[in-house]
């Protein structure tokens, strides 16, 4: 019943992309295509394998492709899919290539089938790449009108960074991404001296196994959990730990599951991140359908990228519109 199409992409990114874990030039993305045999309609959806998680390309490919049978047969469709892929990259990209799929067939929106908000326009944080503190604050210089800042810190000369960007960017809303790498034992002044600097938010300050830590801490600063968030089975640990919890869909496996976290970390009393790996604007698309549920959005992959692919969301001044049906949903 659908024909399967795996392919693998490589993005080149504007300059590098540095982060606690390291440096990279290129965005690796696969990308999936389901064909309806009867209708001829198609669907896609893209993921980004993550190494930090123990993906590689060549796996989530493998993993997609196994199922191309069953996709044949018509024995597989996006509520099977839950439980016949783990959650991951390789489960998003069918999952949302199910989802766009049903659109194009359907003649309507994945927003109203989904029983979600009307998608209008988001602000998105813009990633300042980890760099030498004077570089980083000519980045945020360069990204002048946009509002929402995330800076990418490490384990040493945080402070630093963060004072040169503040100074150079009084203006805008700084949120601090730690990717799991702040000194646990100077977390508490670190977070007090971040909070004196004005900044509203630090994600994942400490390893994903370590952040037990975190638990009954006065800490001034509201913190997210990124690397330790990936399902709903997640959210009751999260909730004794953390203010927020960044839903990412290469994490949860999907729009599907990424629906159902939103709903639960809200249950939960938490707040909630939208986030993305870095990729083109077929990752972003299916991500920015959860944006108004979002205390923030962190969408800006394809600002990332020299060049995104055809129908990309349209990004300005840290202000990203709707994605077009022509790219998805």
């Amino acid at each position: 019943m659908w024909v399967l199409d795996v392919q693998r992409e490589s993005w080149p990114i504007a300059g590098s992309f540095t982060i606690s874990r390291g440096s990279r030039t290129v965005a690796e993305v696969v990308v999936v295509s389901l064909t309806d045999a009867r209708s001829g309609k198609r669907g896609r959806g893209e993921c980004v394998p993550y190494a930090r998680y123990g993906e590689s390309v060549e796996g989530v490919v493998a993993e997609i492709e196994a199922l191309a049978p069953r996709l044949a047969s018509g024995r597989l469709d996006r509520l099977a899919l839950q439980d016949a892929l783990h959650p991951g990259a390789a489960r998003n990209a069918l999952d949302c290539a199910f989802w766009d799929l049903e659109a194009k067939e359907r003649g309507r929106a994945v927003w109203e089938i989904a029983g979600l908000d009307r998608p209008g326009p988001l602000t998105t944080a813009e990633t300042l790449s980890l760099d030498l503190p004077e570089k980083m604050a000519a980045q945020a210089v360069a990204k002048a009108g946009c509002p929402l800042l995330k800076i990418k810190l490490g384990s040493e000369g945080a402070l630093a960074r963060v004072e040169a960007i503040r100074k150079a960017r009084p203006d805008a809303t700084l949120i601090v991404d730690a990717n799991e790498a702040l000194p646990p034992d100077d977390l508490l002044p670190t977070l007090g001296a971040l909070a004196d600097l004005g900044v509203a938010m630090v994600e994942q300050p400490l390893p994903a196994g370590e952040d037990d830590a975190l638990e009954g801490i006065d800490s001034p600063i509201p913190l997210c959990a990124d690397e330790s968030s990936h399902t709903v089975k997640d959210i009751p640990r999260l909730a004794r730990l953390y203010d927020m919890v960044n839903v990412k869909l290469d994490k949860t496996g999907g729009l599907t599951e990424a629906m159902a976290m939103v709903k639960a970390a809200e249950d939960a009393d938490l707040k909630v991140m939208v986030g993305c790996m870095v990729g083109t604007s077929l990752s972003m698309a299916p991500a920015f359908l959860l944006g108004s549920r979002a205390t923030y959005c962190d969408i800006d992959g394809p600002v990332i990228l020299a060049k995104d692919r055809e129908f990309g969301l349209s990004y300005a001044r840290g202000r990203v519109q709707p994605p077009l049906p022509d790219l998805w949903g």
